[in-house]
């Protein structure tokens, strides 16, 4: 349900299948065609999606949507992306157990960037840590020193308005 400023909120009493069967059945829910109009993707039809924990704002990893992608998440409330190795559908956490009940999605200002704000349960990255951001660690910026107290490996947070 498409709401004001790109805001998609996913109903909280929304039936979610926790099957993979279920959930491949429902891969083929077509995305709704005004969302679809306001997407901008890359030449493998695929559109930027970046996971963060709506708990404390952390970023907690980048994956690719496709329509259908999208279109299951805003269907079962479970991320699910497109592997660009496997070329195929993945619902974030049918084999680990650290899945990502979607809490709402955005779209930023060019539709070309999608914002799921997700429950994450366990860890995010497939390396085991918190955050694949935590896994990679910050890069070095000329000049600059880190502030007092604050971690060189911490995940940032994205603030926005609502």
């Amino acid at each position: 349900m498409m709401g004001e400023n790109g805001r998609v909120s996913i109903p909280s009493g929304k039936v979610q299948p926790t099957n993979s069967n279920a959930l491949k059945a429902m891969a083929e829910t077509e995305l709704d065609p005004a969302i679809a109009a306001r997407l901008k993707r890359n030449d493998a039809g695929l559109v930027p999606a970046i996971a963060q924990d709506a708990a404390n704002g952390r970023v907690l990893m980048m994956a690719w949507m496709n329509d259908r992608a999208l279109a299951l998440t805003l269907a079962t409330g479970r991320a699910t992306y497109w592997s660009r190795s496997r070329q195929e559908l993945w619902v974030k956490g049918e084999t680990s157990g650290h899945t990502q009940n979607v809490r709402e999605l955005w779209l930023d200002c060019d539709g070309d960037t999608i914002l799921l704000s997700v429950d994450q349960l366990g860890p995010a990255c497939h390396t085991g840590a918190q955050t694949c951001f935590d896994a990679g660690g910050r890069l070095p910026l000329a000049a600059q020193q880190p502030l007092d107290g604050a971690s060189d490996n911490a995940a940032p947070v994205v603030g926005r308005q609502q």
